[in-house]
């Protein structure tokens, strides 16, 4: 499995593409808003996209699913718990000074230990909430990769003070899903820098 990693509008979120060279499989995880580059990236490598994972409700996160999804033909995957998150989406595109974009439902649930298929390589869902509750990370163990979303970040967390957001939840989520993970894990934030596991267990100052 190869990845390609880049930040979106409209927060700088990290949009990740996973992709089979052999298959030509292909997975875009949290499109954001930047759709041209996205479907210009796919073209370019002529992938065929499988699905689009979105990590959690949030307008920088989701912006650019379904209009990805209508392109494509690709279903959008997330967890049920937020669809609460686009009840708020008006006021979301208010506070980053974007237009609402078009949502809906997912067309597949990512329910904890729903199987990711890219390629000949398999991914877990890891529900895990506390920034939403909805939130999920994504583990590949053949890669030692981790999607987190906006769970935890490099030496961070996600906040928890919009709607759906827990601090004792966001803490249990990372101790009890992503700590355990091997150490090497690479963690892929829904922001910033990447990571490791091990990195984040002993230099994490909201994990001590």
């Amino acid at each position: 499995m190869q990845r390609e990693t880049f930040p979106v509008a409209p927060l700088g979120c990290n949009c990740s593409i996973l992709f089979d060279s052999v298959t030509s499989d292909a997975t875009v995880v949290d499109p954001g808003s930047d759709i041209l580059r996205i479907v210009g990236f796919l073209a370019a490598r002529n992938l065929k996209l499988r699905q689009i994972v979105v990590t959690h409700g949030h307008l920088d996160h989701i912006a650019g699913a379904k209009l990805l999804s209508e392109q494509t033909g690709a279903p959008v995957v997330f967890h049920p718990a937020d669809i609460f998150q686009l009840s708020w989406m008006e006021q979301q595109a208010a506070w980053m000074g974007v237009p609402v974009p078009k949502t809906g439902p997912p067309d597949i649930e990512a329910l904890e230990g729903m199987k990711l298929q890219v390629g000949s390589e398999t991914g877990e869902v890891l529900h895990t909430p506390g920034h939403t509750e909805g939130s999920i990370s994504l583990y590949f163990p053949q890669s030692s990769l981790l999607l987190a979303g906006d769970t935890l970040f490099r030496e961070g967390i996600g906040r928890t003070d919009l709607p759906g957001g827990d601090d004792k939840q966001i803490i249990t989520s990372i101790r009890e899903k992503l700590l355990p993970l091997p150490e090497k894990t690479r963690v892929i934030a829904g922001h910033g820098s990447e990571t490791t596991i091990e990195h984040e267990a002993v230099r994490n100052p909201f994990l001590r």
